[in-house]
């Protein structure tokens, strides 16, 4: 398959009052079109550095950069802006949704800068929530949401646009172990759709559900490795479910006996 993603020899410099932090030393791979890929990596590893020049959030300080055969390591900031727009969609930690604006609301905004009609804006927002099984909450604000759900509006949010590629940064990081899962489950089926996937954890559980795992460590690409048994994320979603299930009879059963 051929990459959608090449980065060949970034580097990325921060300046912090006379000191200059090297996020980045040096990181060239590749991702292929329809790959579901992990990056790997303790706090501070520069994992996310490289998410955000990947997602063209950031420029690189040196090294270049090609997404779907462009290359945009020295693209305008409007040009990025086109990019992320049209070919990337983004899913973080933080759901960054908007609190006083509906699920669907939330939803349509990478449109608005689109020109897109109210009416088609609607749809294909109701569509997207539909792909994460929340349409029928698209009226809902994001505190009548549970963590799980806010983050599967964000994913219907980044799915809008049709893109290419999802960058997901550490998307189950904020979730309980059921509720991560579930968003596991959502990227495994965009990514069987065809779709790319770049996600970014620091642990290994949740990495197995990727196809291959880069482990990057002070700003360099240490280890890399194709995930031989990947994880069913449905699966385990029916599992963590049943052994919850199963606690909660055995509290009852527990209290009935009291």
């Amino acid at each position: 398959m051929e990459p959608i993603i090449i980065a060949r020899d970034l580097v990325k410099h921060y300046k912090m009052g006379d000191t200059i932090v090297e996020a980045l030393r040096g990181v060239s791979l590749e991702v292929k079109r329809g790959e579901f890929l992990v990056i790997m990596g303790a706090s501070g590893s520069g994992k996310s550095t490289l998410m955000h020049i990947l997602g063209c959030l950031d420029h690189p300080t040196k090294g270049n950069l090609f997404i779907d055969g462009e290359d945009i390591s020295r693209a305008s900031s409007s040009r990025l802006a086109e990019l992320r727009n049209r070919k990337i969609g983004f899913v973080f930690q933080q759901f960054n949704l908007l609190s006083r604006t509906t699920a669907e609301s939330n939803v349509e905004l990478p449109l608005l800068y689109s020109g897109v009609s109210l009416s088609d804006r609607r749809r294909r927002a109701s569509e997207s929530l539909d792909q994460v099984g929340l349409a029928h909450r698209k009226k809902h604000y994001p505190t009548q949401l549970s963590g799980g759900e806010q983050q599967r509006v964000a994913i219907a949010r980044a799915l809008i646009t049709d893109p290419p590629i999802i960058m997901a940064d550490e998307p189950t990081g904020n979730l309980d172990s059921i509720s991560g899962a579930e968003v596991l489950s959502i990227l495994q089926d965009l990514n069987s759709r065809g779709i790319t996937v770049v996600m970014v954890t620091h642990e290994r559980e949740v990495a197995e559900h990727g196809d291959r795992i880069i482990h990057i460590r002070d700003g360099l690409i240490r280890a890399e490795e194709n995930v031989e048994h990947k994880r069913d994320a449905k699966e385990s979603v029916e599992l963590l479910k049943k052994q919850r299930k199963e606690k909660e009879e055995s509290v009852v059963a527990g209290h009935e006996t009291d």
